[in-house]
């Protein structure tokens, strides 16, 4: 069997593509080229699309024993990835890029070249797993065992075709177990951090980013409370998303916290922490991975961001491509354009985009 490693220059990849060589696979090294620093307006090395970032996978990759490529995917990442970041962010949306870097490039451009190259599967450093439910006959993403670094959320838009030949190899691992492997092997990476940021944005100013790259003023407006009273002056609204606190520049008696972005009055509207709590959402652009469709109303976990704790609530398939969601219990900061995942235990049921909440 043969299998492409996406390789990011990470410790986590560098495993992986040991792993599936050490099982027999004929393995090929691949790192995607996703931009140039110069072309976001940045000089800073270490992102993941950095040189010395490609020269470590080429390293670690020729150590194992397989070959290394650069794929150059930059065109579909600024089409997919980098103008839906801006478009999200001028439309009081806040966007979780690495799941469409996920779902347009890893699990779509990547696939389509396997297939071209006659290859089986594509492989990452993901933590999560794949198993298929023979009954059923559909795949079936489950999270990592580690649940410090379980992935799953990433990886809901995966499609059943794209489940057949994608593995997972560090699913069964812990974190410190792969890094004591990679320490045995000796990889260049074996310490490298892990990178925390959003690979095109390293310094993790957005706003400062998408005034660059669409050479755009965005322009001041009003802070308004629930009522509409003016509290003060936003500076565009691409600075803001919902329940942030600090970097508002107003002084009030209590905290205050961004609760909603309207966009045609060019309002920021602020409040205080309880009305930042709500029970229900809906979500589209759906894709549903251990059912075919949700027949009736199921009550499971979801989770509306990465670092949200999952919390019970009941899913409703309204139609074709929208799912309502009423938590058990209020939750804090939905946020619209970030992604709903569903799960029952640890099988990710699906998933789509906040679009109401």
């Amino acid at each position: 069997m043969k299998a492409i490693i996406a390789m990011s220059g990470g410790v986590d990849s560098s495993v992986a593509a040991y792993l599936m060589y050490e099982q027999g696979y004929e393995c090929m090294g691949v790192t995607m080229k996703l931009f140039a620093n110069e072309d976001i307006g940045l000089s800073r090395e270490h992102t993941c699309c950095s040189l010395d970032d490609v020269e470590d996978a080429r390293i670690v990759a020729h150590k194992i024993g397989m070959s290394h490529h650069v794929f150059n995917f930059s065109d579909k990442f600024e089409e997919k990835v980098v103008e839906n970041f801006v478009y999200c962010y001028e439309n009081g949306m806040t966007p979780n890029p690495c799941i469409e870097c996920n779902r347009h490039l890893k699990f779509d451009k990547l696939h389509h070249r396997m297939r071209e190259l006659g290859y089986d599967y594509v492989v990452t450093g993901h933590y999560a797993r794949v198993t298929k439910n023979e009954e059923t006959g559909r795949y079936i993403l489950m999270k990592g065992l580690d649940a410090n670094k379980d992935q799953s959320y990433v990886l809901y838009s995966l499609t059943q075709e794209q489940l057949a030949h994608t593995l997972f190899p560090l699913g069964e691992y812990s974190k410190p177990e792969i890094r004591k492997i990679a320490e045995e092997q000796n990889f260049i990476n074996a310490k490298k951090g892990d990178s925390q940021d959003i690979c095109f944005v390293p310094d993790g100013d957005y706003a400062s980013f998408i005034c660059r790259y669409t050479g755009k003023e965005y322009p001041a407006g009003d802070f308004v409370d629930l009522e509409g009273n003016k509290l003060g002056t936003h500076k565009g609204i691409i600075h803001y998303t919902i329940g942030q606190r600090k970097g508002l520049g107003l002084a009030f008696d209590s905290p205050r916290y961004v609760c909603k972005i309207d966009v045609e009055q060019n309002q920021v509207v602020l409040s205080k922490e309880d009305a930042l709590f709500t029970t229900t959402l809906r979500a589209k652009n759906i894709n549903l991975i251990s059912v075919d469709k949700i027949e009736a109303p199921m009550h499971i976990k979801a989770k509306v961001r990465y670092r949200h704790a999952e919390q019970p609530a009941t899913v409703t398939q309204i139609d074709e491509d929208t799912l309502e969601v009423v938590f058990d219990e209020p939750q804090r900061a939905i946020t619209k354009g970030q992604a709903l995942v569903l799960y029952d235990g640890d099988v990710v049921v699906g998933g789509g985009t906040i679009v109401e909440c």
